[in-house]
């Protein structure tokens, strides 16, 4: 059995790298056709061929499930129609026993997932924003039209809002707004600066504004009374640091979406939002979405065993390569329907992750359970009428 387990692998890893290689060729390209209006002297072919070059491990894990589906199926389908499959179960390998075997041979894809997911992918995904930024002057994520905006909570109910207009690379930001609040939420300080970069748990700030607000001030105001003292305290600084859970690789965090972060910074930030008193439902999701995608490849090789194992008298291999197509993008809008439901339905975050893979699992083992005792629930049929007197 090892035997044929080595070669069985060979073949799905064949197949599935010819695959992965098409559909990343082709997402490519168009993704290649759909960039060209943003050519310019200042951001030329080298470039757009630069950016694209860093989004391929992302689209290779995008499309790492149902490359690996197809190729299964294709591979699988091969070895059926060479009657290869035949010889093992006549050899005695129950269809249990062929499943069990390609779990195994899926184990180094998953392991080789996780590295992409946690190790790769984040890191070119960053090299991406930031080069986006350095050539094109801006980056994806979460960014609003007057930049980016966190909010942190102080020991007695002071809130801080901290508004970063850009980010020039992975540390030093730029055109920094921060906004002091008391315990009442009153505005007591309002401070600008130019540039400002992350350090020591500190934002340290240059070319620095602060604009300190006088306590009476607001009941001067209300009252209509003309004060005898200064509303607001203005001075200038060249550098002010201060203290603040915010880092960069918080920011960067921001910047990415929570699907392509690695599960410790993804912890870290939901800590982050957490203690600040921030909305964490998608990161959670996010989380258990990270978690379960090696799973959801041990669901497509389950898939692609009974599509495989079926007796197709027309169309053969191309047949069933149309079934693996239509399973995994049907399973691919699952995902997402699930996840726009469990969103707005507030399941729990591990339902909303693993539901759609383990009612696939379930609904690939039920399938491969008919298809291994069709051949005996048809020979009990055939005794029973030959024995049932007419």
């Amino acid at each position: 059995m090892r035997i044929a387990r080595r070669y069985i692998a060979s073949e799905i890893y064949r197949s599935s790298a010819v695959v992965l290689l098409a559909l990343i060729g082709l997402f490519s390209f168009f993704n290649l056709i759909d960039e060209l209006d943003k050519l310019s002297a200042s951001f030329g072919l080298s470039s757009l061929l630069y950016l694209q070059a860093l989004s391929l491990p992302t689209q290779l894990y995008e499309l790492l499930p149902i490359g690996l589906l197809i190729g299964a199926v294709l591979a699988l389908a091969g070895l059926a129609q060479r009657n290869e499959l035949v010889v093992l179960r006549v050899a005695g390998v129950s269809g249990l026993q062929l499943l069990l075997s390609l779990w195994v041979i899926t184990i180094p894809l998953m392991i080789g997932a996780f590295i992409l997911s946690e190790y790769i992918t984040p890191r070119t995904e960053i090299q991406a924003s930031e080069s986006s930024l350095k050539l094109l002057g801006k980056a994806g994520g979460g960014r609003l039209s007057s930049g980016y905006w966190f909010k942190e909570n102080g020991d007695q109910d002071e809130m801080r809002l901290i508004n970063i207009g850009r980010l020039n690379d992975k540390s030093t930001v730029a055109d920094i707004t921060i906004y002091e609040f008391d315990q009442e939420q009153h505005l007591q300080e309002f401070i600008q600066a130019k540039h400002g970069y992350f350090a020591d748990k500190q934002l340290h700030l240059t070319q620095v504004q602060r604009s300190v607000i006088n306590n009476l001030s607001l009941s001067a105001l209300e009252n209509d009374l003309k004060p005898d003292f200064a509303l607001t305290q203005v001075e200038t600084k060249e550098t002010l640091a201060i203290h603040t859970d915010l880092s960069a690789e918080r920011l960067l965090a921001r910047i990415l979406t929570p699907e392509r972060m690695a599960i410790t910074d993804l912890v870290d930030y939901i800590d982050y939002l957490d203690q600040n008193q921030l909305q964490t439902d998608r990161q959670t999701v996010a989380l258990w979405r990270k978690i379960a995608y090696p799973f959801t490849l041990l669901v497509m090789i389950t898939i692609a065993a009974p599509i495989s194992f079926m007796q197709t008298r027309r169309g053969g291999v191309g047949s069933k390569m149309f079934i693996g197509i239509l399973i995994g993008v049907g399973f691919f809008m699952a995902n997402q329907l699930a996840l726009n439901l469990g969103m707005l339905s507030h399941w729990e975050p591990w339902v909303t992750a693993l539901l759609p893979s383990l009612l696939a699992l379930a609904l690939a083992l039920i399938a491969l359970t008919i298809i291994e005792n069709q051949q005996r629930w048809r020979r009990k049929r055939q005794i029973t009428a030959s024995i049932t007197p007419p």
